[in-house]
């Protein structure tokens, strides 16, 4: 294991503040650190294998840097135990060993890594520790699911749920027209994981890219839907016959990410070439990492269409929930950072603060059912310039 800490507490630092370590140090966990670090009540730090992005924080106020090998459970293990509580910004294939090695440390947790695996197999083990764990706390999943959440509570009954979701460049640029704040591989995770949706009470799985719709904003004009695997924890937290999520990109992106797959460069198996076995997937992240990856000050946006219709009172109601957010110029924030690291620290900010305390391991539409906690989360994105609006209608 290897552990080195860099840069000093800011002045002032006092044993009552609350000690608060942010795992992962990409786009989104600097943008958490950050956002943790402008509240007086706690002392950040940030822990990241890679000393690039560490220096992005270099001699911030309030922040400390952490050199570590995150891929080691112990080591998380390790750094965790010394602070109050963590939140995680980690690669989706180490989101299961990370949360693990965060709950043997007794901390809560609040995490936006996309899992494959279930994070409620650890419920119990979070139980037995006496932590609050909020997995999946991003965007969406994350504020669609608090979205739905919220809805979900205020029917009798829930008929159906919809959701749109994506984060593009505002220049759209040949031949992909597509940038991504993430790693690569974890994106392209989302075109080849079999979409689990809910379709006349049964969950049905269809391929990943399917079903391609064209939808028009206001913001940005005509964009392409597509079935992804998003509904995740949703399939079983809400009771409706018809649920979906569907990803956004410019049209036209579906067509070539279908072609790559079917071709097998998103392949995870090795390949013999000349005397070496290599994984498609692989040699594609490598080459699509400088194509896809967003320049310091590229402008680019995030946008959300959730919809959720159902029975109130003898009424068959429809709620529409719209976020169009771009990148701020003033901060150098990106969009898809903010609207994916603000929900998980305000979050972050309930469970410290006590204002939801339970232990276990939940899924975000939980804190969009409990009584105040979405209007807290909806005041504390508008106070950082993430605003939505919404809209209730009565269906004839």
């Amino acid at each position: 294991m290897r552990v080195a800490s860099t840069a000093v507490f800011a002045l002032g630092y006092r044993t009552m503040k609350k000690k608060v370590l942010v795992l992962g140090c990409g786009l989104v966990g600097a943008t958490m650190a950050r956002d943790l670090a402008e509240d007086r009540g706690f002392d950040v730090a940030v822990a990241d294998l890679n000393p690039t992005n560490l220096d992005k924080l270099s001699g911030e106020k309030n922040i400390r840097t952490i050199q570590a090998d995150l891929g080691e459970a112990e080591a998380v293990k390790e750094i965790a135990g010394d602070f109050d509580f963590a939140v995680g910004a980690m690669p989706s294939r180490l989101g299961l060993q990370t949360l693990k090695a965060v709950i043997e440390s007794g901390k809560s947790f609040c995490d936006i890594s996309f899992m494959v695996e279930d994070p409620t197999a650890l419920d119990n083990l979070a139980k037995d520790y006496g932590v609050t764990v909020v997995y999946d706390c991003g965007v969406a999943p994350g504020l669609a699911n608090m979205i739905i959440g919220h809805c979900h509570a205020q029917l009798e009954k829930t008929d159906s749920v919809v959701y749109y979701v994506g984060g593009l460049p505002k220049q759209r640029a040949w031949p992909y027209e597509y940038k991504a704040p993430f790693a690569p591989s974890d994106v392209i995770e989302e075109y080849t994981r079999p979409a689990r949706l809910i379709e006349d009470g049964h969950e049905v799985v269809k391929p990943a890219l399917s079903e391609p719709e064209a939808i028009e904003f206001r913001q940005v004009g005509i964009l392409e839907a597509f079935n992804t695997d998003g509904l995740r924890s949703l399939l079983r937290t809400i009771s409706a016959p018809n649920m979906k999520e569907k990803t956004l990109r410019y049209p036209g992106h579906c067509e070539l990410m279908r072609v790559l797959r079917e071709t097998g460069f998103f392949s995870k198996e090795q390949i013999e070439i000349g005397d070496r076995m290599v994984r498609p997937l692989e040699v594609t992240s490598k080459l699509l990492f400088d194509r896809w990856r967003l320049e310091p000050h590229e402008e680019e946006f995030t946008i959300l269409r959730v919809i959720v219709e159902g029975t109130k009172a003898n009424k068959t109601m429809r709620y529409t929930y719209d976020l169009y957010d771009e990148y701020h110029a003033a901060t150098g924030q990106h969009s898809m950072a903010r609207t994916t690291g603000f929900p998980c620290v305000i979050t972050a900010r309930m469970i410290v603060e006590g204002a939801f305390t339970k232990p276990g391991v939940f899924p975000p539409e939980c804190i969009g059912a409990e009584p105040g906690l979405f209007d807290r989360m909806t005041e504390a994105l508008a106070a950082r310039g993430v605003t939505m609006t919404n809209e209730a209608t009565e269906m004839d």
